[in-house]
């Protein structure tokens, strides 16, 4: 019976391991499925944590939160990954760093059951494993246990079975156990606080392990022909021991920690000086391999971030990767669409930036595109510059700094205006110009919390130093004086609208960039289209 019993026992932890991968397989499938069919915003982690209000275009292009550029492309499972992915995010990256990104993009995509494994193996739960937080354990002081202790520890527990041993056989006197004891007793108590404090200090760091150790287990048997993934694996192998096998040991000296905890294997525990072992063991592990634990996480985090990016490119085929052109600044695309929205509904315009023209006025009415096709704009160039594909059939991009104001920025709490508010970001972008890379300005109806004389003359102003300073850009407005603006930049700049039409007494958008100042505004149908009372100017001008 007992025999079955361990047979089963072992049976059933293989089932139990298995049914677990299959859990997990099928919310990893069930979650691609979803954005694909468009269904992605209503789970997955949203990257709310990563918000920055001081960013220069994380709120105003939805990178962060729910159904945001985030929350779309994130296939990470740990804090590791997910904080690489949203670094690349808010920060655009140089052009070498994104052609090797790009081509480990392109070679994980193929990599189907790579990707499918980072996602399903080891533990179910999503696991915080951050370089911070091993980062602050590895680097903390050394505790300094004498360089005897071990040794010395490790004599004790053999001498203290075998003379327990003896003495229950008769062999030897009661005195001999209990002299060793005492040893024992005096032993733990000299090095008690410095063991207390090791082992309080891994059990953090612990928790992470068996995923930390499955997933380095895992890439490391990978083989790589990118550059970048092949330079991750060198990482590696900077200690000798591949680092799946040295956490394996370290995890394992802590499973052994929390099992002498066991109110039966307690005492036994304490007469082996299984705690000052273990404790001596693992600050030996810390010392040996701290240097290269935050290496390690951050490979994981590399490679989840990677892995992210190349899950969105082989779920959208269509996307593209853009070509990339040292000269700037420069932002040309063709069948430029909306990342966040169904592919199958989204218009595809082309726009070129950079030469001539720098500036786009994009004049339209409410509700026909404008905000959407700026964002458009800055999600591209979001993720063309963080190495994932984009949304369009092609693009041609330089590297460019962001800067966007399109959304509110009114506090009450800091006692400020959304004017001002704006006032603050727009000083911030053209600091930006400062820097010696081009910028890339996304402006939604610049400064409309004023009135129309000083709005005009302000982003006129505004415009006009960032165009000269070399930017590029779009400025949105149903403002039709703001038109004006380019107008005076002459061929550096050029207006193009959105438009709608009125058939039937509906309004009708067909989202279509075309060359030009927009001619009508659908304001006055919009309010009677949902009931309000507007009359127009004649039946004032008769009461007059």
């Amino acid at each position: 019976p007992f025999i079955a019993f361990l047979a089963l026992a072992i049976l059933h932890e293989r089932v139990h391991v298995a049914r677990g991968r299959a859990v997990q397989a099928h919310a990893y499938y069930e979650r691609g499925l979803a954005r694909i069919e468009d269904r992605w915003h209503e789970s997955g982690p949203d990257g709310s944590a990563f918000r920055d209000e001081r960013h220069l275009y994380d709120a105003d292009l939805n990178l962060f939160g729910p159904g945001s550029l985030f929350q779309l492309v994130s296939a990470a499972r740990t804090g590791a990954g997910e904080r690489t992915l949203a670094d690349w995010l808010k920060a655009p990256a140089s052009i070498d760093v994104v052609r090797e990104r790009q081509a480990a993009v392109r070679e994980l995509a193929a990599k189907l059951d790579f990707r499918h494994d980072l996602a399903v193996l080891g533990p179910s739960a999503r696991a915080a494993v951050d370089s911070a937080t091993l980062g602050a354990w590895v680097g903390s002081s050394p505790l300094g246990f004498p360089s005897w202790l071990g040794p010395w520890s490790a004599a004790l527990a053999i001498a203290s079975a075998a003379a327990l041993a003896l003495a229950a056989a008769g062999a030897v006197s009661a005195r001999v156990p209990l002299v060793i004891l005492i040893l024992v007793f005096v032993t733990g108590s000299m090095a008690r606080a410095k063991v207390r404090t090791a082992l309080t200090q891994v059990s953090a760091p612990s928790r992470e392990l068996e995923l930390v150790e499955t997933l380095l287990s895992r890439i490391g048997a990978e083989r790589f022909e990118s550059s970048m993934l092949v330079g991750l694996l060198g990482r590696l192998l900077t200690q000798g021991t591949p680092p799946a096998i040295a956490v394996g040991r370290l995890r394992r000296l802590v499973a052994i920690d929390d099992s002498r905890r066991n109110q039966i294997f307690a005492p036994f525990a304490a007469a082996l000086l299984v705690g000052t072992q273990i404790a001596v063991a693992i600050e030996r592990w810390r010392v040996r391999y701290g240097p290269a634990v935050v290496d390690w996480i951050e490979v994981i985090g590399t490679v989840e971030a990677l892995a992210s990016l190349a899950t969105r490119a082989y779920e959208q085929p269509d996307d593209v990767f853009a070509e990339l052109v040292p000269a700037g600044p420069r932002f040309d695309a063709v069948g430029l669409g909306h990342p966040l929205l169904p592919s199958r509904t989204t218009m595809p315009n082309d726009l070129a930036l950079g030469g001539s023209p720098e500036l786009l006025v994009v004049s339209g009415s409410n509700m026909s595109g404008k905000s959407t096709l700026l964002r458009a704009v800055g999600l591209n160039a979001v993720l063309a510059l963080a190495g994932g594909a984009v949304r369009s059939h092609a693009l041609r991009i330089s590297p460019l700094a962001i800067g966007a104001s399109t959304v509110t920025r009114e506090s009450l709490l800091d006692g400020r205006s959304r004017f001002y508010g704006e006032v603050l970001r727009l000083r911030d972008v053209l600091d930006l110009t400062k820097g010696d890379i081009p910028v890339l300005f996304l402006f939604d109806e610049l400064l409309s919390g004023t009135n129309s004389h000083d709005r005009f003359i302000g982003a006129r102003a505004v415009v006009r130093t960032l165009v000269q300073r070399g930017a590029i850009g779009l400025l949105t407005t149903h403002d039709l004086a703001l038109t004006a603006i380019a107008e005076e930049l002459g061929p550096r700049a050029a207006n193009v609208h959105l438009e709608d039409q009125l058939v039937n007494g509906e309004m009708h958008f067909d989202y279509a960039l075309k060359p030009g100042v927009v001619t009508r505004s659908n304001a006055i149908e919009l309010m009677r289209s949902v009931g309000l009372e507007v009359e127009d100017g004649s039946g004032i001008e008769n009461r007059e």
